[in-house]
C-alpha cells in the first residue's frame, strides 16, 4: 500500500517515510495490519473522529493516525487531493484573491513547494515558511516564518494550526495589501527555508 503526499518538501517526504518505516518497530504492527484494524474496528467517519478513536483505543498520535486513514481512506479528501482540499477551503470570493495575490507575489520564488492542507495552504522550500488560511469577512491570515518585530505589521501567532516555524502572522483584508513589504517579508521568510 503506497499513498505519497503531495506537495511535500523533500525533508517533510523523508520525515513522513521514517513515521512509515518506524510504524512497526514502535507499535508492533505494520502499516496494512493498522489499516485493516481501522477499516474492521473503526465506526467513526469524520477524520477527526477517526483520530481520535485511534488514539483513546490505541494509543495512537495524530501523525500516525494521519498516515494510516491517508491509506484506509484515500478517497475521503487526504493529502493526495490538493485540488479537492482547496476547492473544499477557498470557498469565500473575497478570501481566494488574497490567496491568488499572494501565489503571484511567490511564483518567481525557486525551488517552492507548494502544500494544500485541509485548513490552508502552505509555501515551503527546503522547510514550511508562509501559510494562509482564509478567515471569516473575506479576509486570510498569513503565517511567516520570521519574528513579529521583521514589521510592525506583524503580530504573534497564536494557536494557528500550521508549522511552529511561523512565528508571526498578518490579517489581510485584500489583495492590494500584498505590497512591496509583504513581498519583502515573504522574501525574508523563503530565505530562512
Amino acid at each position: 500500500m503506497d499513498s505519497k503526499p503531495q506537495g511535500l518538501t523533500e525533508q517533510q517526504l523523508k520525515w513522513f517515510a521514517s513515521l512509515r518505516a518506524n510504524l512497526e518497530r514502535e507499535t508492533g504492527k505494520t502499516l496494512e495490519q493498522w489499516v485493516e484494524i481501522v477499516r474492521r474496528e473503526c465506526t467513526e467517519t469524520r477524520p477527526k473522529a477517526r483520530a481520535e478513536w485511534l488514539k483513546a483505543t490505541y494509543g495512537l498520535g495524530q501523525n500516525r493516525a494521519a498516515s494510516i486513514f491517508a491509506v484506509a481512506y484515500p478517497q475521503s479528501g487526504g493529502w493526495d487531493d490538493a485540488a479537492g482540499l482547496r476547492a473544499a477551503l477557498w470557498t469565500d470570493p473575497g478570501s481566494t484573491t488574497i490567496l491568488e495575490a499572494v501565489e503571484g507575489a511567490l511564483a518567481d520564488f525557486p525551488e517552492l513547494v507548494t502544500g494544500q492542507r485541509k485548513g490552508y495552504t502552505a509555501w515551503s522550500r527546503k522547510a514550511q515558511f508562509a501559510a494562509l488560511k482564509p478567515v471569516k469577512g473575506g479576509q486570510a491570515l498569513l503565517g511567516l516564518a520570521v519574528t513579529p518585530d521583521a514589521s510592525p505589521s506583524l503580530a504573534n501567532p497564536k494557536k494557528e494550526g500550521w508549522s511552529e516555524r511561523l512565528k508571526a502572522k498578518r490579517l489581510l483584508a485584500s489583495p492590494a495589501e500584498v505590497d512591496k513589504e509583504l513581498v519583502a517579508l515573504l522574501k525574508a521568510a523563503w530565505g530562512r527555508s
